[in-house]
C-alpha cells in the first residue's frame, strides 16, 4: 500500500471489511482524539479491540502479514497523538478477566487501573491503594512502570503474560522486563500485555483504605478534573543523592514560572506545573511547542534537562 492509499478512508474501510472474516472487529478511520485522554490526533486507519490472546494473536498476524504499523493503546493516557494521525493499525487490549487465589490476582490487562485497586480492596487484599486515581489500564501501567508515593506496579508483578512481536504468547517472570523507572523492556521489544498476576496481602481495610481517600483527594486537588490531559508530561529528576527520592520536575517547572504558559489551545495547568491540559482545540503541534519552552525555562533557570514522560504517537517515518 503506497502512501497515497494510507489516507484515503475508503481503502481503511476495505481492510476493516477484510479482518471481519477473520473474526475480528476493526473500525475505520478513527480520530485519536476519541481514544485519547488528551482529545488531541488525527485519525488512526484501522482500531481493533481483542478481549483475548487468540485475537490478539490474529491482529498481529494481520499486521505482518500486511506490512503496515502497529501499535497498542489501553485508555490513551500519557499519550499525544499527532495532528496528522496514525497510518495504521492499533490495537486495544480490553480484557477485563479476573481470578483471585489467596493473595494474589489474575487480571486482564485490559482492567482500569483505578478500578483495579478499589476492586482489590473490596476484596481484601491491600497494597494497590498508592496507584489511587492513576489513569489508565493495568497493562499500560505495566509497560510505563506506573507508580507514585514511592511505590510502582512492578513491585508486585509475580508473573505475566505477553504476546511477543514473533506471535508467541509467553509467561514472563519480572526479571523479564527489566524494570526501570518509568520504563521496562516492553517499550523496546514492542511486546503486548494481556494478563498480569499480581502478589498483594492481607493488610489493615481501614488504614489501606484511608490511604486511597488520601490519595484521591490530593489528585482532585491538584490534577485537573474537567480539563483533557495526559498526566504529568515530564519524567522527575533523578535523586540528589543515593536513598532520597527523585526531584519532582513540577517543582523545577513552577520555580521557572511555567504555570500559566500558553501556546495555541494548550496551556500549563494552573495548580500543577508538570500538566499540560487542552483548553479547547489544542494541537499536537502547540502542545510539542509549549512543552519546548517549559524545557527550556528549566534549562535556562535551573541546567537541568527535562525528559518527557507523555509518548507522541506518530506514523514512523518510514513509512
Amino acid at each position: 500500500m503506497n502512501s497515497e492509499q494510507a489516507t484515503t478512508p475508503a481503502h481503511w474501510r476495505r481492510l476493516a471489511e477484510h479482518l471481519a472474516g477473520s473474526g475480528l472487529t476493526a473500525q475505520p478511520w478513527v480520530p485519536l482524539s476519541e481514544l485519547t485522554t488528551f482529545r488531541i490526533g488525527g485519525p488512526a486507519g484501522l482500531v481493533c479491540p481483542v478481549e483475548n490472546a487468540d485475537l490478539a494473536r490474529g491482529f498481529l498476524d494481520f499486521a505482518v502479514a500486511s506490512g503496515l504499523p502497529w501499535t497498542c493503546l489501553g485508555s490513551g493516557s500519557n499519550v499525544l497523538a499527532d495532528d496528522a494521525g496514525y497510518r495504521g493499525l492499533v490495537l486495544l487490549v480490553r480484557s477485563r478477566a479476573f481470578t483471585e487465589a489467596g493473595d494474589t490476582v489474575r487480571v486482564g490487562a485490559g482492567w482500569d487501573f483505578d478500578a483495579l485497586v478499589a476492586e482489590t480492596l473490596r476484596r481484601g487484599l491491600t497494597g494497590l491503594e498508592f496507584a489511587s486515581g492513576i489513569p489508565g489500564t493495568v497493562g499500560g501501567a505495566l509497560v510505563g512502570n506506573a507508580g507514585c508515593y514511592g511505590r510502582e506496579i512492578s513491585d508486585f508483578l509475580r508473573e505475566a503474560t505477553v504476546l511477543r512481536v514473533d506471535g508467541r504468547v509467553e509467561v514472563l517472570a519480572p526479571a523479564d522486563f527489566a524494570f526501570a523507572y518509568r520504563t521496562s523492556a516492553l517499550k523496546e521489544r514492542g511486546d503486548v500485555v494481556l494478563e498480569l498476576e499480581l502478589e498483594l496481602e492481607r493488610g489493615d481495610l481501614e488504614a489501606a483504605a484511608q490511604e486511597r481517600a488520601e490519595h484521591l483527594s490530593d489528585r482532585r486537588r491538584k490534577h485537573p478534573v474537567r480539563l483533557p490531559c495526559a498526566g504529568s508530561y515530564f519524567k522527575n529528576l533523578p535523586p540528589a543523592a543515593p536513598g532520597e527520592w527523585r526531584r519532582p520536575a513540577g517543582r523545577l517547572l513552577e520555580e521557572a514560572g511555567c504555570k500559566g504558559m500558553r501556546e495555541g489551545g494548550a496551556e500549563v495547568y494552573e495548580k500543577h506545573a508538570n500538566i499540560i491540559v487542552n483548553r479547547g482545540g489544542a494541537t499536537s503541534r502547540d502542545v510539542l511547542v509549549l512543552a519546548e519552552r517549559m524545557k527550556q525555562a528549566v534549562r535556562d533557570r535551573f541546567g537541568e534537562e527535562l525528559e518527557a514522560e507523555v509518548r507522541h504517537l506518530v506514523t514512523p517515518e518510514s513509512w
